[in-house]
């Protein structure tokens, strides 16, 4: 990575930058067609991105666990509604699995409370904010390192939604396939700059 590339990036600047979204196709894996189709796509890949959302808690003492996963591809995004039990053979042999890469930033939350839905043994994580910060970089959440590695802004409308409403509006389902997107382009764009070597 060049010296002289900015390690932090100010609110001002990032919200200057233009919007981008996930704009490929999104499955929400409702069927066993569709989840079928997703284990043909996602065991075949190198590298996934990969996020989950949960429904956020407003009062003292409430809280959730993981509604959805998000994983991406190269050429497509699956949304795994956790409600529907199907979808945790798959998730748990994804994430178990040495070959593939899945790509995400503060992985460790994500990983602690999904497994209170399910259980996995996972390999082959890899967490962008902690390869940033071994780099230098001074902010490391998805939305700062997209704005300095890709130079666009990911939008965080949707964030503090309903994960478990029983349909996904089309605003929750862009943000959701957008995070997973994004972890793996920044994933690709780190691998170009030489960020990330055989051991990461």
């Amino acid at each position: 990575m060049n010296a002289e590339t900015p390690k932090s990036i100010s609110r001002e600047t990032l919200n200057d930058l233009p919007v981008q979204r996930y704009e490929g196709p999104v499955h929400f894996v409702d069927t066993p067609a569709l989840l079928q189709a997703a284990r043909l796509d996602i065991l075949g890949e190198g590298a996934v991105g990969f996020d989950t959302e949960t429904r956020p808690a407003f009062s003292k003492g409430e809280s959730y666990l993981p509604s959805i996963v998000q994983v991406a591809t190269a050429g497509c995004v699956y949304i795994f509604p956790l409600r529907f039990t199907d979808t945790h053979g798959l998730l748990g042999e994804m994430l178990a699995a040495q070959n593939i890469a899945k790509i995400g930033v503060a992985l460790a939350y994500d990983l602690r409370t999904l497994k209170q839905v399910f259980s996995f043994h996972e390999l082959h994580i890899v967490d962008l904010g902690i390869i940033a910060k071994r780099h230098g970089y001074e902010q490391t959440g998805v939305r700062n390192l997209a704005g300095l590695l890709m130079g666009y802004r990911i939008p965080k409308g949707a964030k503090t939604t309903n994960w478990s409403a029983p349909h996904l509006t089309p605003a929750q389902i862009a943000y959701a396939a957008t995070d997973a997107w994004v972890c793996r382009e920044l994933y690709l764009k780190f691998k170009a700059c030489g960020m990330i070597g055989g051991a990461d």
